[in-house]
């Protein structure tokens, strides 16, 4: 079983993994090379061990990158530029990137085997419980899950392929931090109209997740043609009021690719490969 993790680097979300194999008596390093202080005090906070990258390459079995996706691929390119870990230290790619840059940072580190994962949830402090999701080598795969037991992160392994992981991660947060976004935009502008109490009543009406309704796919296709033009008056409202208008917009160039659909009873399948089409020319980029 793995005993030395190589963390890349700790932030909350990494340090909080850090502390959590700490706990369960793995050894885990962390290069605090242009690392600022405010890093080093977590690094230190959650019992990590300070080495130089060469030395954190070569000593670690799992090199775990947990780090803004801006940086990922940069970190790779510093972990195989390195050469000094074996074919036998596994990289954990474990940050929201897309399948393709996953597949890329796999090939830069060869030989070493690659398991993509992708964390759902808070970090492991004070008893919240992400999830940890994997993709890859099955073999490479369990031997992550195994390093995690008994620690506050589920593993839960997805299958083989390179990519899986990043894919359920980012359908994910395109639904969750859009909609985030959405919430505070939609809410400014009713608040500029003084109308904001009465919106969050009928927020408050509604309990369910609209991302589990997937038999609603086809009724938003059949409604496209009236959704589209209410959400062109929608972003006019946020422009009136100030606020960033390209949500709604976006959202009715994505309802134009149903146009051709209008009252149409769809399949999901239907309605997602007209989804797919080519983009309309009404809306150029």
């Amino acid at each position: 079983m793995t005993d030395t993790v190589g963390l890349l680097h700790p932030g909350s979300m990494g340090a909080a993994f850090g502390a959590q194999l700490r706990a369960r008596g793995r050894l885990v390093l962390w290069c605090p090379d242009g690392r600022s202080d405010t890093t080093r005090r977590r690094a230190e906070q959650a019992g990590l061990e300070p080495e130089s990258l060469p030395q954190l390459g070569s000593r670690s079995d799992v090199l775990l990158s947990l780090c803004p996706p801006a940086a990922a691929e940069e970190t790779a390119a510093q972990v195989a530029e390195l050469g000094t870990a074996g074919a036998g230290t596994i990289y954990v790619e474990a940050n929201a990137v897309s399948p393709s840059r996953v597949q890329r940072m796999a090939d830069r580190v060869t030989p070493m085997p690659v398991v993509d994962a992708a964390v759902v949830g808070s970090p492991p402090v004070g008893g919240k419980s992400p999830t940890l999701y994997l993709s890859g080598p099955g073999e490479q795969a369990d031997r992550i899950a195994e390093l995690f037991a008994g620690t506050d992160v589920r593993t839960h392994v997805l299958g083989d392929s390179i990519g899986q992981a990043s894919a359920l991660k980012l359908a994910y947060s395109s639904y969750q931090k859009v909609s985030r976004v959405l919430a505070a935009v939609a809410y400014g502008a009713a608040e500029t109209y003084g109308v904001a109490d009465e919106l969050l009543e009928i927020a408050a009406r509604r309990t369910g997740s609209y991302l589990v309704e997937t038999d609603y796919i086809p009724k938003t296709a059949a409604r496209a043609w009236r959704w589209g033009p209410e959400l062109e008056d929608a972003a006019t409202l946020l422009a009136d009021a100030g606020l960033s208008d390209s949500l709604p917009r976006a959202a009715a160039e994505t309802l134009a690719r149903w146009d051709d659909h209008r009252d149409e009873s769809l399949a999901v399948s239907e309605a997602l490969e007209a989804l797919r089409a080519e983009r309309d020319p009404r809306y150029p980029r």
